[in-house]
């Protein structure tokens, strides 16, 4: 009897631990069920961030201990704008559970956003205490440093990167990518004069002042441009030109420029435009697309295809531009070095053939790409005081201005600007 009525409480019990395994297995099947309905809506093209948070609060009054409901918490109150909350959540997984990468991305980024930039750098040693070869982290630090006007610190991480990474070109289109989606406003002035060897022509003086505000989302740049060009002591064409530039970030591993420009004097052409994609691949590689658009004040006009390619190796890089125009191609191969920050760098330029870029030369464009015409060009900008960059451009332009024969131009180019 007593063998029966124990082996009932064996059954009994048996039974109540099979009820309770499928139940903590149906939970866990619920709770990843629900995670996974967040995490999906979260990746369509209109997101409930509302009905997000209140199927994860759900979620993690299921699962207390689920830290991934704590985590898309943070990121849903985070995109719906209520900062405190996200803030909250994100400091909560990072405490509950430090091996969640994107968690201290998340804060990094809301500070950044919020110019929490103290509370942003605590975050980011943190991060690279815990993941020491993670390249993300150590960018963002770099761009808190240059987001302070702590260009000792700046300039001493990107040492610091370079060498714990070295040659590695990922780093370098990442430095590129940061620098250009930081938040920067900059006010400029610019002057060329060009001298030519020919008697009786030049010289010619270019000069613009500009705006560019900078943003996550890209850039804006306006840009008015005086220009006079002489001839035997006579002004032969002077005026203004107004231009509206633009850099659009539409994702990672591509980008849009757009450029406007107008003018009704003849020292320019009456309308530029241009457009450029851009496409980022791995290992530092860039290929753009584009086409270009001149109308001249006479109402004639000309428009030109360009194919671009680029690479970083290290702290250099490296663009051959090509134009794709009616009567002769034009080619231009840049490189630069980087010394230290994104403003410091020495750049020599080889090109050939008139390039629909060539302010300097834009209202002979249509004269010009019928002749063939060689330069080089050698540059130097740095960064003084955290606050003004300086620059200066020589070029040698070895122009054809009738069959076999040539003239020397030379650039003498300046630029100053100040970074706010």
């Amino acid at each position: 009897m007593k063998n029966s009525k124990l082996l009932n409480i064996t059954r009994l019990l048996f039974c109540l631990f099979l009820l309770s395994n499928q139940t903590i297995k149906a939970q866990k099947i619920d709770t990843d069920s629900l995670l996974t309905v967040v995490m999906k809506d979260m990746k369509s093209a209109h997101p409930d961030y509302k009905l997000n948070i209140k199927r994860a609060l759900l979620g993690k009054k299921l699962a207390p201990d689920y830290v991934d409901f704590s985590l898309a918490l943070g990121r849903n109150y985070d995109l719906a704008k209520q900062k405190d909350s996200a803030r909250y959540y994100y400091k909560y997984v990072i405490d509950k559970n430090p091996r969640y990468a994107d968690a201290f991305l998340y804060l990094i980024n809301m500070d950044l956003e919020d110019e929490n930039y103290d509370e942003a750098l605590t975050t980011t040693y943190k991060a690279i205490d815990l993941y020491p070869d993670n390249k993300d982290f150590r960018l963002k630090r770099i761009a808190i440093y240059s987001l302070q006007d702590d260009t000792k610190n700046e300039a001493k991480y990107l040492k610091s990167i370079r060498a714990k990474f070295p040659n590695d070109p990922d780093i370098e289109q990442q430095l590129f990518d940061l620098y250009s989606k930081t938040n920067i406003d900059r006010v400029g002035a610019y002057y060329n004069l060009t001298t030519i060897d020919r008697d009786g022509v030049g010289p010619w003086h270019l000069a613009s002042a500009d705006y560019m505000h900078q943003r996550t989302w890209g850039s804006l740049i306006g840009r008015v441009s005086y220009a006079k060009r002489l001839s035997s002591n006579l002004v032969m064409a002077s005026g203004l030109q107004f231009e509206a530039e633009s850099y659009l970030f539409a994702k990672k591993s591509h980008y849009h420029y757009i450029d406007v420009a107008y003018s009704k004097d003849s020292a320019f052409p009456e309308w530029r435009l241009g457009y450029s994609y851009f496409q980022n691949f791995k290992k530092g590689w860039e290929a753009d697309l584009g086409v270009r658009y001149i109308k001249m004040q006479d109402n004639s006009d000309l428009t030109t295809l360009n194919l671009g390619i680029g690479k970083y190796l290290g702290s250099y890089w490296l663009n051959l531009r090509s134009f794709i125009q009616k009567d002769n191609p034009s080619f231009t191969l840049t490189s630069r070095y980087y010394y230290k920050t994104k403003f410091d760098y020495v750049t020599v330029i080889a090109g050939y053939g008139t390039s629909p870029d060539d302010r300097t030369r834009a209202a002979e464009y249509d004269m010009r790409t019928s002749l063939s015409s060689y330069r080089l060009s050698v540059g130097f900008y740095k960064l003084i005081q955290t606050h003004y960059v300086f620059g200066f451009l020589i070029t040698d332009n070895e122009q054809e201005y009738t069959k076999n024969k040539y003239q020397t131009e030379l650039d003498f180019a300046v630029l100053l600007q100040y970074k706010f």
